[in-house]
């Protein structure tokens, strides 16, 4: 999972229409920060990683927008997270929490230009801080696995006149399981699968309670030396039940990318670096374009 949940650096993939008469909201945890290799959380310890993400699209995938209706917005989010492996175990799992606190700065327009609808804004911010205090993870021969619960709290400042990115005005739980299993006793290959899934409260500024989501990481990789690793990965989110309240939209939105990434071990510094580029090349009702994410590990 790298599994406990990073969490959260921006999930452009919630949108709000300024000054619309419903809105629609997605889960916070942004999907494809983690990589391959996502159900594996690093053995006993103490670690700061921090998450870098850059994120662009111009098309946003929404059936019945008028003509001449453009979309365009950039993001770039910083998201350090401390995360903690203590050598106790429950139910022969290391025991460990972690804390993620994301800033993001946002340029975004969208609408008919020329026309009171066309709307055009940037923020820079506080995201909203996510907390996990349980994670129980597992080393075998062949397999990593890890399982967690986090909670997402609303410090961010959400406004209804600009996308919800990293700034949704409401709490949500989230779960996750995740596994990786080496094909080969030398561990050169790896497959993994990261699963999490969010159940979220009441929006604090609508009378509405955002569907449930799920999103699943996958990965694909090989190490070509002992500091080099080559891999493929991907994610699929989906809004699984539909939003609740007055004014609620009955949407269910999903998406789905893949794309490469590049890791290296710098043993001198103790430093694990990540670089993945995803393209996303299905989306509904949610932006549509590609990600960026640039991961720096440091062990004390």
């Amino acid at each position: 999972m790298k599994t406990i949940t990073v969490i959260c650096i921006l999930t452009i993939s919630s949108w709000l229409m300024p000054g619309g008469a419903s809105a629609q909201f997605t889960g916070h945890y942004p999907m494809g920060v983690e990589g391959v290799k996502g159900g594996t959380l690093p053995p006993p310890g103490l670690y700061l990683r921090d998450y870098n993400l850059f994120y662009g699209a111009d098309e946003l995938a929404v059936a019945g927008l008028p003509p001449g209706f453009e979309f365009d917005i950039h993001a770039i989010a910083l998201a350090p997270r401390l995360v903690w492996i203590s050598d106790k175990k429950i139910l022969d799992g290391y025991y460990g929490a972690d804390i993620l606190i994301p800033f993001g700065y946002v340029e975004w327009e969208q609408g008919i230009a020329g026309t009171p609808a066309f709307a055009a804004d940037d923020y820079f911010g506080l995201g909203d801080i996510f907390v996990e205090p349980v994670t129980l993870s597992w080393h075998e021969a062949r397999f990593d696995a890890g399982v967690g619960y986090g909670f997402w709290i609303p410090t961010g400042d959400f406004d209804a006149a600009r996308p919800a990115l990293l700034w949704k005005g409401f709490w949500s739980h989230m779960f996750t399981v995740g596994a990786t299993w080496y094909p080969d006793a030398d561990k050169t290959w790896s497959v993994s699968l990261l699963n999490r899934y969010e159940f979220h409260h009441e929006h604090e500024d609508f009378d509405i309670t955002p569907g449930q989501t799920l999103t699943m990481e996958w990965g694909l990789s090989k190490a070509l030396t002992k500091t080099f690793e080559l891999g493929l990965g991907g994610y699929y989110q989906q809004q699984t039940t539909e939003d609740s309240g007055a004014g609620a939209s009955r949407i269910k939105d999903h998406v789905v990318a893949l794309g490469p990434e590049v890791n290296v071990f710098w043993p001198g510094a103790g430093l694990f670096t990540s670089l993945r580029y995803n393209h996303e090349i299905d989306a509904r009702d949610r932006p549509e374009g590609h990600s960026v994410t640039l991961t720096l590990t440091k062990g004390f």
